[in-house]
Formats: structure tokens, sequence, C-alpha cells
């Protein structure tokens, strides 16, 4: 009897291992706008979902970095869903205080661009898995709009 618990706990377990999973990809970080409170960014996540319902986000939270340090983190609970059998866009928002950005002078003159790396946990919720974490992580450069960027016409 033994034997067929496990037979079957192994079963159970490798076709769950095999079940086809949400994937997720960071596809922008930029710059959203400038504040008086500091400056907005906002990142791009496309997830990929195989089932033919949609799914529930649990949470999405975030951590940027730059230079080795924490410039923003946080977490956004109950951000919506993720529509059924297709590529679903969501937008990350956060927040960097002017004195974080002050403090990365040094990278931001040189290039005038802040050198980053961000991580991203998108929480769903998955029938019969249960909570479901896809971990993201994106490194790359945001490039700062100049004055020049401020007083241009859109055409």
């Amino acid at each position: 009897m033994a034997n067929l618990v496990g037979k079957a706990k192994e079963f159970v377990a490798e076709k769950i291992a095999n079940v086809k999973k949400p994937e997720a990809t960071v596809t922008d970080v930029s710059v959203k706008r400038l504040s008086a409170d500091g400056a907005h960014f906002n990142s791009e996540v496309s997830v990929d979902n195989p089932y033919g319902h949609r799914l529930p986000i649990c949470q999405i939270s975030y951590n940027l970095k730059s230079a080795g340090r924490v410039i923003a983190s946080g977490a956004m609970a109950d951000p919506g869903w993720i529509e059924a059998s297709g590529v679903t866009k969501l937008d990350v928002p956060f927040k960097v205080p002017y004195d974080f950005l002050m403090s990365l002078l040094r990278d931001i003159g040189r290039d005038w661009d802040i050198d980053y790396e961000l991580d991203i946990g998108l929480t769903i919720d998955l029938p019969v898995i249960g909570s479901f974490t896809i971990p993201l992580s994106s490194k790359g450069e945001m490039k700062l709009p100049s004055f020049s960027d401020f007083f241009k016409s859109s055409e």
C-alpha cells in the first residue's frame, strides 16, 4: 500500500512539474516624468498566459538598484488579471526621490543615464498549484530626459 501511495505522489509531482506556466519578461524601463517630489519611472512587463482562462495577479513586488544600492522598492497588491491565451502588458510604476538621484550624480553626470538592476516578482494564483511567483530581472541603462526634451514640440 505504501508503495502505491509513493508511486501516486511521484506521478502527481511529475505532472505538476511539466504543467505549462505563464512566462514573463521585462520589456522596457524608462523615465515617465519628473515632478517636485522625485523622478517617476515605469517598467513594462509582458506576461504570456498559456491557459484558456484569465489568471488573477496577487501581487507585483519590485526592487530597483543602482550602483549597488537599493533606490526604490515596494509592492502592488491585487493589480488585476492576466488575460486568457495571450500576452498581457503590465505597467509597474515606481518613484525615486531626488535625494537618491543626487547620490547617483557621479554616474548620471558621466553619461546622463542611470545604470540599473530591476528585480520584479510577479505572484499569480494558478489553479491546482496555488500561488506561484515568476521572478524577473533586468539590467540596463535608463536615459534621462535632457532640458531640450522638455521644450520639444510634439509633432
